[in-house]
């Protein structure tokens, strides 16, 4: 099974690169996040057209994730567990079929927490928290899981081309890097550093002051796997082409492949 996580950054702007990357890289699955949409102007039939399954939690200018699909996604849950005030749309998690069993999938798009001195930043955490209950009630599941999307997290200083220009910044903030070791702790691996260990592997480059011309990038998309889909990890790539096409997201695709 492959499954990629892909930040679009506007849907309706992308449509035609998620068209694009579903036909290159034909995915079982794409987790996407921040579609700025609600529900009714995701561009459902022209994704459906192409022969793809659709479930989406939107909201309206903001946030906004998807699932795309070719089987039908089951045991769909719409939102984050934990805050009933939390109105946010941020997080999409259901099950696919996989032969004769399943996968479970979320898609994830975990607050930016900037600027850290304002409500934005302990609302960050407060979320890593209720992601780290939540996560750690499905592992006791003891099946395949993976929890993809836009992070927002810089996991290491070897995951930024320029760490000192992030050391004040919510992405890389010392609670924010323990808060996702405390994630992964409950027993995920996290898909990419499982087969690497290289530095210069980014996923997202900034519009402003030519970051991608410069490979100036920050890995924050990541895909954290049960240990019943760590078995199977095969391989991991990031689409890093993705960001040089026209008009592109400032994120590019990361996929994986379970045997």
């Amino acid at each position: 099974m492959r499954i990629a996580t892909w930040n679009v950054n506007s849907i309706r702007q992308r449509l035609t690169h998620v068209l694009a990357f579903l036909k290159e890289a034909e995915p079982d699955a794409l987790c996407l996040q921040e579609l700025k949409c609600v529900d009714a102007d995701f561009p459902r039939a022209e994704i459906e057209e192409a022969g793809w399954q659709v479930t989406t939690h939107g909201q309206k200018g903001f946030n906004g994730v998807a699932i795309i699909s070719r089987s039908a996604l089951e045991d769909v849950r719409r939102g984050l567990p934990g805050d009933e005030s939390d109105e946010q749309a941020r997080y999409l998690e259901g099950v696919l079929p996989d032969g004769d069993g399943v996968v479970r999938l979320a898609s994830i798009y975990l607050p930016n927490g900037n600027p850290p001195n304002t409500e934005k930043y302990p609302y960050k955490l407060a979320w890593m928290e209720r992601l780290a209950v939540h996560a750690k009630g499905l592992l006791a599941h003891e099946e395949p899981l993976v929890l993809a999307g836009d992070y927002n997290v810089i996991p290491e200083p070897r995951d930024a081309r320029d760490p000192a220009a992030w050391a004040g910044d919510a992405l890389f903030l010392p609670p924010t890097r323990t808060a996702f070791r405390k994630l992964q702790s409950l027993g995920f691996t996290e898909a990419l550093r499982a087969t690497t260990d290289a530095a210069g592997l980014y996923t997202f480059w900034d519009y402003q002051a030519g970051a991608w011309q410069r490979n100036n990038g920050i890995r924050i998309d990541h895909l954290l796997l049960s240990p019943q889909a760590a078995d199977r990890l095969g391989a991991v790539s990031i689409a890093k082409h993705v960001r040089g096409w026209d008009k592109a997201s400032d994120h590019v695709p990361v996929l994986i492949e379970l045997n």
